[in-house]
Order: C-alpha cells, then structure tokens, then sequence
C-alpha cells in the first residue's frame, strides 16, 4: 500500500521509501520509520519517536504523544520501538519524562488493542500485552512476558522473563520470572511450565526452577532466608541464577505466594 493521498506528513520526518500510511494518519516532525512498516488509518505518530523495520501500527494507535505525567514540562523526550512488532487498534504509547526521558520497546511484541506503555517504560522483545493491558511510568517488562487482558501495573513494577500475568490482575510488586500470576493484587501461582517447555528450556533446569520455587514461595521462610537458601547450593543453573538475581534486585518487593493469602 503506498502513502494515501489524505495522510499528513511533516516533511522533517524521516520514512524509509517503502513504508506504507493509511488515510488521514498524521505523522509529525521529528518521527522516523524504518523500512517495511506498515501504517493504517487515523493514526497519529509524533514526537521524537523511532519506529524500526516491518512494524504493523493499526487504526487509531497514537504513539509518541506527550507523556501522561503532571510534572512533565515541555523537555525533550524520546520513544524508541525496535523491529517486527506490532501495535494493534487505538494503543497508546508515551515517550519518556524529564529532560532526555526514554521509553524504550524491543522487538517481536504484539500489543493488542487499547494497550497502553507510559512514560519511561522498558519493554523487551517478543512480549504479549493482550487487550487493554496498562502499564504505568517506569514500568519494566522484559523479554517473553505475556499480559493479560485489563491488567493494571504500579508504576517501577518489574516483570521477569517468561512470566505470565492472568486477565483483570492487579499488579502492585514485582513479578518474579518463570512464573504464572494471578489475581487482586497479583500472587504467584507457580511456575510457567507452558511456556518453558515451549521456548525448549531444558527438563533438568526446570526441575531446578520448581525447586527453587518451593524454597522462594512455599517453605515458609522469609525472602532474605530464602536467598540465603538458594545461594548455599553449589551449582545452579542459568535460569536459577536470574531468578536470584531477580529477587535480590526488587525495589517494589515481590509478589506474595497465593498459599500466603490463606
């Protein structure tokens, strides 16, 4: 599809020659677009936002407006999206605040519709935010994460790897990778067996994971006991290793066991 008549492009932004724009979608000064993306009706795309190769951006989506933040001022703010991702109807994602602010979303995501990634957040690669999944500023997402419909998340909330997140959840503390989380607020349920097994993460290291997962959720101990339990073992997998890490490094602390709530 070539660039519709009707579309409104300021001539100071940077498309690559074969990058297709629906009607009356407006791209503004200062966007740049990589090749092979695709671009349907009545979006806006603006501000100092980069957008990279064969990304699909549907209608309605508005990316790189001003972020939703009160003590945002008018300085200079970016959003950068990486490659193949795409971004379903009426989504809405910030860029960064404060002077020199960044959003920054990797590559192979799909952001169904009426998803929403506030200022300053970080979104990894090959991610699922199903439909009106809501991140606040400062969010962290990493790679393989999938959201569920109508999830809301605290802003400086950090979600693991290969975790998932269950529809209407609320999410207050941080969500520990290689897990399954649901509920009001969100809990851990156990680990994500579903999408281990499907990214060919190996039997012995998610035997590894379950074990560890017993110690960090279900022993009883309190986190810090936990962590000293886990470091005493003498090899640990790579997987292990990033869920300590992961834990030692949470700010916002970490979801409680659903066994906790009873």
């Amino acid at each position: 599809m070539p660039i519709d008549r009707t579309a409104i492009i300021s001539k100071k932004a940077k498309l690559a020659d074969d990058v297709s724009v629906g009607p009356y979608t407006v791209i503004n000064e200062g966007v740049s677009i990589g090749s092979g993306t695709r671009i349907g009706s009545h979006a806006l795309i603006t501000g100092n936002t980069t957008i990279g190769r064969n990304c699909e951006i549907f209608t309605g989506a508005v990316v790189g407006s001003r972020p939703q933040d009160l003590k945002y001022n008018g300085e200079e703010v970016f959003l950068d999206i990486g490659d193949n991702n795409i971004i379903r109807e009426y989504c809405t994602l910030n860029p960064g605040t404060e002077d020199k602010g960044r959003t920054i979303v990797g590559s192979g995501n799909l952001f169904m519709a009426y998803s929403h990634i506030a200022h300053d957040c970080r979104v990894g690669n090959n991610c699922v935010f199903a439909n009106n999944a809501t991140l606040a500023g400062h969010v962290t997402a990493e790679d393989t994460v999938v959201i569920g419909g109508l999830v809301a998340i605290h802003q400086f909330v950090r979600v693991g790897s290969f975790s998932i997140i269950g529809g209407c959840s609320k999410v207050v503390q941080d969500i520990p990778p290689y897990s399954t989380c649901d509920g009001h607020p969100a809990v851990v349920y156990g680990l994500n067996l579903v999408g281990l097994r499907r990214h060919k993460v190996s039997h012995d290291s998610i035997k590894e994971l379950d074990r560890a997962y017993k110690v960090l959720f279900n022993s009883g101990f309190t986190t810090k006991h936990a962590l000293e339990e886990l470091e005493k073992w003498q090899k640990k997998s790579a997987e292990v290793s990033y869920l300590i890490d992961f834990v030692k490094g949470s700010q916002r602390g970490i979801s409680k066991s659903c066994r906790a709530e009873k």
